[in-house]
């Protein structure tokens, strides 16, 4: 009975950390693969993967946080009331203890790679909260507060591998984080129908086809943002992964049309098409810098 009760508080922990979110946080290897030194010396050394494991622990504090203040919204839920803890698995302050030490372990581990990593890890920390005390109720903010996350860990990983991140490739993953955050949001508001505003109070702020324009727009200026990287980097075989990057936003917009859900993380890995058209695009472009 013991062992059956350590399998489910351990499931429920895993539940509640969400490591399946740290997909997220390989966007703090983009710097030096782009950059071309993701092969040198100093990056196969076992310590590379401290930034990684740094804000694998600072994510999962800011998502138990996340559902600590949300889970009375949530039990209300037909999906997220599964969650830890509004289905009561784990109490409320032994998950704000958690989080607490995660968010501690975190910044120890940024501390050790270098200053300036610290300080997007915890700006990271800092937006993450906002978003989740307050800036998730505002329209648009909210939509902001998600980019900020992606274009913070695109930041640190140029600070702490030693990479210039250029201004094309800073503008194309703010655009795709706008893009892919708007894509979540419409993908809520059509599941949960008339009733989204009682789950999530940001979606009442969305007339119906705001989001649908926005993704049009951002969509649209992903496509010339990463053109213009590409065509900086004078590589024939990168200019190839443009008709890639136009396929994968088309495939992202026909779920959402479809109704399937807009995380970023869960489109990638259940949607066999766009986890394809990952994987390609990640090979030609590897190819394309180191081959």
């Amino acid at each position: 009975m013991k062992v059956l009760l350590s399998v489910s508080l351990m499931r429920a922990y895993g539940t509640l950390m969400r490591p399946h979110q740290w997909l997220k946080n390989l966007m703090l290897f983009f710097p030096p693969f782009l950059g071309g030194t993701l092969l040198r010396p100093m990056m196969l050394r076992p310590g590379v993967l401290i930034p990684f494991a740094a804000f694998c622990l600072a994510s999962s504090a800011t998502y138990v946080l996340n559902d600590i203040l949300d889970s009375t919204n949530d039990s209300n839920h037909p999906v997220k009331s599964r969650r830890p803890i509004p289905s009561g698995a784990v109490s409320a302050p032994i998950a704000a203890g958690t989080c607490g030490a995660l968010a501690g372990m975190a910044i120890v581990l940024a501390w050790s790679v270098s200053p300036a990593f610290l300080v997007y890890l915890l700006a990271y920390l800092a937006v993450s909260s906002a978003y989740s005390i307050r800036l998730k109720d505002l329209p648009i903010i909210d939509i902001f507060c998600i980019s900020a996350g992606f274009v913070l860990r695109l930041m640190a990983g140029g600070a702490a591998f030693g990479v210039r991140v250029s201004e094309w490739l800073f503008l194309s993953v703010f655009l795709l984080s706008l893009f892919l955050s708007t894509g979540k949001r419409l993908s809520e508001k059509q599941e949960l129908g008339e009733g989204a505003g009682q789950h999530r109070k940001v979606l009442d702020g969305y007339p119906d086809g705001f989001l649908e324009k926005v993704m049009l727009m951002t969509g649209s200026s992903v496509l010339v943002t990463y053109s213009m990287y590409v065509i900086s980097r004078h590589s024939e075989l990168l200019l190839y992964s443009i008709p890639l990057c136009c396929f994968g936003l088309f495939r992202y917009v026909l779920r959402i049309a479809r109704g399937g859900g807009g995380d970023p993380t869960e489109s990638l890995l259940r949607d066999i098409p766009l986890c394809i058209t990952g994987l390609v695009w990640a090979v030609l472009v590897g190819w394309g810098i180191y081959g």
